[in-house]
């Protein structure tokens, strides 16, 4: 770190109390600068090394950051970083304001020791830390919102979590740096945080003003109803209405008790926000989803905002990406900054579930064989071959050295072109005979691997930079009756995660069913974070 004062100081003053009833301003060291804002040191705005062991030992709650608070003043030779010529920066003040309304980033926790910066900062209270202890508290302070709000929980628990995504590192040094040079960074820093992860920060601000208000009230559901239809009058209809008028799925409630025209477009509009599919029709079933209440919205936002903590802002940066999110059943195709191609997926059951990953597609493979993996043969092919000896002409299978494979054709379960981006988890991207599922709300169906809706377009979209590869060319490979492997030039990276909570690019929000049941295990792990901030 080594630009960290935006004016030049030249001389160092001593401020004393002005009145009773204001902030004592502390006294500040002054530093001198060059033109390129390197400092140049001065030895009386410096304290001993030594406040540092025993700050630790009067406020012991901050000992995880202690590492990080000797590499930073180690590097500033032990200077003061947080005053000027008028006391405490400006700069500060505007981090303490963060801290103090940090449960608006999602983030559940407070500064161990916040009457002490409350005494800092708040011009009714007596500061009674030595001027290095409140220099260090300051920077600790930074420190724990750097950890909670850009870091997130540590790398061993997110593998816990089943999260296999290259984790963000965040470098706490060059962050409060760069803030120091651009004081606007602290209201959003998209070097460090996902754009999403803002995103959902002013949805967040949005559902808690809901929450705020007193939330929605339960719809009543009556037994002997199967659904509501067009031109059905109730009580209910006047609650849906209500509810929706809550979430701006429709615009203006009319109190009417009949389901028109004008309530089925905000009940649909709902639906497509929650994963589902537009229908002509109440049920039950979509009562009971917008019964659910605004607190378990809350907490599919938070949770989700700390998986953006983990992402590096960089993988977007890519040229070329391709990102599939797995309770959305969704995957798209990102080139220059454009949204090239989207696609439906169906991702793996609950038994067998998607790895949430990262790989660099390298092979495209058309009319592909289907080496049937072990626990398939073991499970489905052997017990069928005891039943039938034909279970494998049946099947357009084979035996090939020992394991058994499908044929390239029709029927092949890879469909007729499988895209590979080498793993440990033996992930791919794949077409599939079975196309009635992509029409489902629900698509975990699959032993793992991601199905693709529309394969003939990402093979066109992949294999674009190769002239090589007309449609025309690709059409004929997908459909031959031998397997045909392409390596690509230009390997594209493939991310594999899982939202459960998103916000498009026109600002609409959706809520996707949290199919593999991870939100409570983290929102839990969330509760309890405290890892870098226990003795």
């Amino acid at each position: 770190m080594k630009k960290l004062y935006p004016v030049l100081i030249v001389f160092t003053v001593w401020l004393a109390a002005v009145s009773c009833n204001q902030k004592t301003k502390l006294p500040a060291p002054v530093l001198n600068t060059d033109l390129q804002g390197t400092i140049n040191r001065l030895h009386h705005a410096s304290f001993d090394s030594i406040a540092v062991d025993s700050f630790f030992v009067k406020f012991p709650l901050l000992n995880g950051y202690r590492g990080n608070i000797v590499k930073i003043y180690q590097e500033q030779r032990y200077h003061h970083i947080w005053f000027d010529e008028n006391g405490v920066v400006e700069f500060a003040n505007s981090l303490f304001s963060k801290v103090k309304g940090i449960a608006s980033e999602g983030v559940y926790h407070t500064f161990p020791y916040m009457n002490e910066i409350d005494d800092i900062f708040e011009s009714d209270m007596e500061n009674k830390l030595s001027q290095a202890e409140t220099e260090i508290m300051i920077t600790n302070m930074f420190l724990f919102y750097a950890e909670k709000v850009y870091r997130g929980v540590d790398d061993k628990t997110v593998a816990a979590l089943e999260w296999l995504l290259p984790k963000k590192q965040v470098s706490y040094e060059n962050v409060l740096d760069s803030m120091f040079i651009n004081t606007d960074l602290l209201a959003r820093n998209d070097s460090v945080l996902f754009s999403q992860y803002y995103k959902l920060r002013d949805v967040l601000k949005h559902y808690r003003e809901i929450q705020k208000s007193g939330g929605w009230d339960t719809i009543s559901i009556d037994p002997k109803i199967k659904a509501y239809k067009l031109g059905d009058t109730a009580i209910a209809i006047v609650q849906i209405r209500e509810r929706l008028s809550k979430t701006g799925d429709i615009a203006q409630n009319s109190g009417s008790n009949k389901f028109d025209e004008e309530l089925l477009i905000g009940v649909n509009k709902y639906q497509l926000r929650n994963g589902r599919k537009e229908t002509k029709t109440i049920t039950p079933q979509l009562i009971k989803l917008m019964n659910v209440p605004v607190s378990e919205h809350i907490k599919k936002i938070v949770v989700n905002m700390e998986r953006w903590r983990w992402v590096s802002p960089d993988f977007a940066n890519a040229s070329e990406y391709i990102f599939v999110n797995i309770p959305s059943y969704t995957m798209f195709f990102n080139r220059d900054g454009q949204r090239v191609y989207e696609s439906p997926v169906v991702v793996g059951k609950s038994m067998s579930k998607t790895v949430v990953f990262s790989g660099n597609m390298s092979f495209v493979v058309f009319s592909p064989y289907w080496n049937v993996p072990p626990s398939i043969l073991e499970s489905e092919i052997l017990p069928g071959i005891k039943k039938d000896k034909n279970y494998l002409a049946k099947h357009n299978m084979e035996w090939n050295e020992g394991q058994v494979r499908q044929k390239p054709g029709r029927s092949n379960s890879l469909g007729k072109v499988k895209f590979i981006f080498p793993n440990s988890n033996n992930i791919y991207l794949h077409d599939s005979p079975v196309k009635n599922l992509y029409g489902k709300d629900n698509r975990a169906f699959s032993h793992g691997c991601v199905r693709v809706g529309k394969p003939r377009d990402l093979a066109i979209e992949v294999l674009k930079s190769d002239p090589d590869w007309t449609p025309e060319k690709i059409d004929a490979a997908m459909n031959a009756k031998t397997e045909k492997w392409v390596s690509l030039k230009k390997k594209i990276p493939v991310h594999i995660g899982y939202f459960t909570a998103w916000v498009n690019d026109l600002g609409e929000f959706y809520f996707y069913e949290d199919i593999y049941k991870r939100d409570d295990r983290l929102y839990d792990v969330l509760l309890g974070f405290e890892d870098s901030t226990e003795e």
